[in-house]
């Protein structure tokens, strides 16, 4: 009888880390279409209507990309269009390189004439980090490399609380100073990653490019990071499945949606320790990650916002962050506590059926 050794499951997980740093971006997300296309494919629904669809490998996950639409070429030259939109902004956002914004800003703690792309982005991640009390943080970079490297070299010994604290002196996006078209740091050693914003930024510019093209009926799904726009077949809106965090396809909730976005972060895709204790979301507060809350999906109007939202609601509490949605309006959420309990928002229901 074969049998699996207990540590095997910390394989299987530095394998994929490292497949993910060779791809340039950590794997986050854990919603899913209902139906989700493998390769390509061009259906024709009807006599009017063509389903396109494809799912190539970008951003350390898979993208997949589903259009209806009348003329089969038309839709797909614009998927093209905006796969090329992805693997640009990719690059532009990957920090596991020095040769890209990102990456050059991290070496020097400086960057001048950043991109307007990675501009919009670091703005758009203080507007988050200012309304969410500091939940959301991108300059968790130093924690999250210790991690990967304490892990990553087969050491089972975790982080002391010393060295959380020497770190966590370096972590705080008060200490970025955006002017113009100039990136720079205040404190030596800082360092940001974009992980939990920047592929919900990829997924809308890759909308955009769909619909500015004709393509009204679409949705995008990178690697839980979702955008609908329009319909899935006449006038049906698109089906998706939260994904269960126990992998048992008990979703805990199939929801509805014509145009908008969802996103889902969850401790149980890509970690650190056979645990769970140490993964890809770090609280900026401690060092750790937060470990009360398995899943936390967001629905909003863009991709960036559920995104970043369902970040920050991650690392707070279960009860914290329902009201700060709550609170905020506009969009929605539901957790799954480490107990497998449930927490909706107020609208939840409303906005999914």
């Amino acid at each position: 009888m074969k049998t699996e050794s207990p540590f095997a499951n910390i394989k299987t997980q530095l394998t994929r880390r490292r497949f993910l740093k060779l791809s340039g971006w950590v794997g986050l997300g854990m919603a899913t279409p209902l139906f989700m296309p493998v390769g390509a494919e061009a259906v024709r629904f009807n006599r009017k209507l063509y389903k396109v669809s494809e799912t190539r490998l970008d951003m350390g996950t898979f993208v997949s990309m589903t259009l209806i639409h009348p003329s089969r070429d038309q839709a797909q030259e614009a998927m093209g269009l905006a796969f090329e939109e992805i693997g640009r902004l990719t690059r532009l956002m990957n920090r596991f390189s020095q040769n890209t914004a990102v990456g050059l800003l991290n070496h020097e703690g400086k960057l001048k004439h950043v991109p307007p792309e990675v501009s919009q982005v670091i703005w758009q991640a203080l507007y988050y980090f200012k309304i969410t009390n500091g939940a959301f943080d991108i300059t968790v970079k130093p924690i999250v490399d210790l991690y990967m490297e304490r892990f990553s070299k087969g050491n089972k010994q975790p982080p002391s609380e010393a060295e959380l604290h020497q770190l966590l002196q370096r972590v705080g996006a008060e200490n970025i100073i955006l002017e113009g078209h100039t990136i720079q740091f205040k404190k030596e050693g800082m360092g940001v990653t974009l992980d939990g914003i920047a592929k919900g930024y990829i997924v809308d510019q890759a909308s955009k490019i769909l619909s500015n093209h004709g393509i009204a009926n679409h949705l995008i799904n990178a690697g839980g990071d979702i955008r609908t726009a329009g319909h899935a077949k006449g006038s049906r809106p698109w089906t998706i499945a939260i994904q269960d965090p126990m992998k048992k396809r008990h979703y805990p909730d199939i929801i509805r949606m014509s145009s908008g976005a969802i996103a889902t972060s969850g401790n149980y895709e890509v970690y650190f320790d056979r645990e769970k204790m140490f993964h890809h979301i770090v609280n900026p507060k401690t060092g750790h990650s937060p470990l009360e809350t398995t899943s936390a999906s967001v629905i909003a109007k863009t991709t960036l916002q559920a995104d970043a939202l369902s970040t920050s609601v991650f690392v707070m509490s279960p009860t914290q962050g329902t009201r700060f949605i709550n609170a905020l309006g506009g969009c929605e959420c539901l957790l799954i506590t480490r107990g497998n309990k449930i927490l909706k928002s107020a609208g939840w229901k409303s906005a999914t059926t």
